[in-house]
Parts: structure tokens; sequence; C-alpha cells
């Protein structure tokens, strides 16, 4: 024997999951179909039917057993498949007011592995062949934007000798990194 509507609703209002998933079983179709005959799409149809099953459930305690279920959920339904148009109309009226997303290096795999190689290169080449003093002076001037200035004081050195330890580090990438320039 088939349970009644009102009977389910009653349950549903006490939060009785077995109750609503037949009320979902009997009504979903429906409202699937009409969603779908307005939205014309299949993903979006079911977006929009999910949510207004999720809406009956949060306003479960609300339920009136005397009104008829399936008009709630068809007004629930229409009020999102509205909401869903307006959006998308929204959206098509500012998409050429949105910049397109630039290509930057990490968007190409290729792009990505050479310049993962190259900085692993140039960590060699600091490592390897700079001195401390020249190394920590390059670092502090190219990857920390400190100005000579800033440098010399912090290190207690001369400007000049910052000038002179960035262009040896300079020379000496340029020789060591010729397969990447």
């Amino acid at each position: 024997m088939e349970t009644s509507q009102q009977e389910l609703l009653q349950r549903v209002r006490r939060s009785d999951t077995e109750a609503f998933r037949e009320l979902f079983g009997r009504f979903q179709p429906v409202v699937f179909r009409r969603t779908l005959f307005q939205v014309r799409e299949t993903d979006a149809a079911h977006d929009i039917v999910q949510e207004t099953f999720v809406r009956i459930w949060n306003i479960r305690q609300q339920l009136k057993p005397e009104l008829s279920f399936l008009a709630l959920a068809l007004r629930i339904s229409e009020n999102l498949i509205r909401d869903a148009a307006r959006h998308r109309q929204i959206r098509e009226r500012l998409r050429d007011s949105i910049p397109q997303p630039e290509h930057s290096e990490g968007d190409d795999p290729d792009e990505a592995l050479k310049l993962s190689t190259l900085q692993e290169r140039v960590r060699e080449v600091l490592n390897e062949h700079l001195g401390e003093r020249c190394r920590t002076v390059f670092l502090l001037s190219r990857f920390e934007r400190m100005s000579n200035r800033e440098i010399a004081e912090v290190l207690k050195i001369r400007e000049k000798s910052v000038e002179n330890q960035v262009s040896r580090a300079l020379k000496i990438l340029r020789k060591r990194l010729t397969d990447y320039l």
C-alpha cells in the first residue's frame, strides 16, 4: 500500500529521511523533465533539481502536509531556473569586460620544465662557481631587490665593492648559462 503524500510530508517534517527519499522518488522525475524542458541542458537540469530538493529538505519543518508537494517543488525549481537564466545573462553581458587570462609560464608543461631546469642550473652555478660574498651580494641584489647602497650597509662593504660583485656574478652566470641564453 502506497503511503499518502500527507503522511510522508508529516514524517519529513520530523526529519524522516526515508519519507523524503520516497517523495524524491515520486516527484524527482516530473521536476527533472519540466526543468530539462526549460533549460535544455542535462547537467544544469540535474543541478537545479538537486538544489530544489536540498532547499525543500532545509525547510522541512515549515512544510504544510495539506498543500501539494509537487507544486512546491515546481515553484522552487522555477525560481532556480529564473535565477540561473539571470546569472547567465549577466555573465554574457559582462563577458567582454572581463579580461581574458594571460598565458603564464606554468600553463605550458614544456615551458614549465625549461623554467624549472633553468632555475636549478642557476642554483648550481650560484652555489658552485661563486664565492660566498659574491653569491650573497648577488642574491640580495637580484632576488631581494635591495639597492647597492642597502647591500653595502648590511654587509658593511663599499658600494663599489657591491657593484663589482654583482658584475662578476653576472659575468659567471652568462658564461655558465650560454645554453639557456
